[in-house]
């Protein structure tokens, strides 16, 4: 397969759901007009749960009213798959390319972005593999690393996958993720026998790896302004002692500045 034209990568910190959502669907149809280049982002979400569009929302265990109540905010969403969460220290990848351009299906490019998870875990000594049958997204043994939920709209993609870090786990406990029983779910910090560097370095590696397996040729990195880390005196603030999502001290919606975002190509 020849290699592409450029893919334009946009990094930032957190940022809020609809906003990231609201973005994507400007970038998608920009990228249908044929408007702007194949784009990817490359960012985390405040504590959230998103639902697909099979609205299976017997697999959150909670109420909106206590989603609400511990922090956290409830989104339904046009992607495929079930019910998962998003949140601080969990990759999120946003591609918006057109797969006509770059000659994928849908089910080699779902497959793709398996491979990608796989490839950055094995960095880290991890030994990542894809479900079995009916069972999306990346695995280690029996417990969720990695999930993935695509929109394809005339070819061009939107929405992605979200590799886990370092996430508060206990966030998972509120739903039945991706649908699955009796499955668990961990995280890169929890599986590697190593230490973890900045999880900067953990999302370029997932845009590098995109980038090879999606065959570009070339990228062009734009940071997007993003809050420095809190000091450690700052970290007690952001970071409460309690959280009722689980009580790790981990933050909550409320915690972050919701980020706006415009990009100028």
């Amino acid at each position: 397969m020849s290699l592409q034209q450029t893919l334009k990568a946009y990094k930032f910190g957190i940022v809020n759901y609809l906003n990231a959502l609201k973005l994507q669907e400007r970038l998608s149809g920009e990228r249908k007009a044929g408007n702007i280049q194949d784009t990817i982002l490359s960012l985390q979400h405040p504590p959230t749960y998103t639902l697909g569009k099979r609205r299976t929302d017997h697999n959150l265990l909670l109420t909106e009213s206590e989603v609400q109540a511990m922090g956290a905010e409830l989104h339904y969403t046009e992607r495929g798959g079930d019910i998962t969460f998003h949140g601080p220290r969990q990759a999120i990848i946003y591609p918006i390319i057109s797969l006509r351009a770059i000659g994928f299906g849908a089910r080699k490019y779902v497959e793709g972005l398996e491979s990608i998870m796989i490839e950055v875990a094995s960095l880290y000594g991890v030994n990542a593999h894809p479900g079995k049958a009916g069972e999306t997204g990346v695995w280690v043994g029996d417990r969720k690393i990695g999930a993935i939920g695509v929109r394809i709209s005339s070819g061009i993609t939107s929405h992605g996958l979200a590799f886990n870090i370092d996430p508060d786990l206990n966030y998972f406990k509120h739903i039945v993720p991706c649908g699955i029983r009796d499955k668990g779910v961990t995280s890169l910090r929890r599986e590697a026998q190593m230490q973890l560097p900045e999880d900067e370095v953990i999302h370029d590696q997932l845009i590098q790896s995109f980038a090879k397996t999606f065959h570009f040729k070339d990228m062009q990195w734009s940071q997007v302004s993003r809050r420095p880390p809190p000091a450690a005196a700052d970290r007690r603030r952001l970071h409460p002692t309690k959280c009722s999502a689980g009580g790790d001290g981990q933050p909550s919606a409320a915690n972050y500045t919701q980020l706006n975002v415009t990009l100028v190509n």
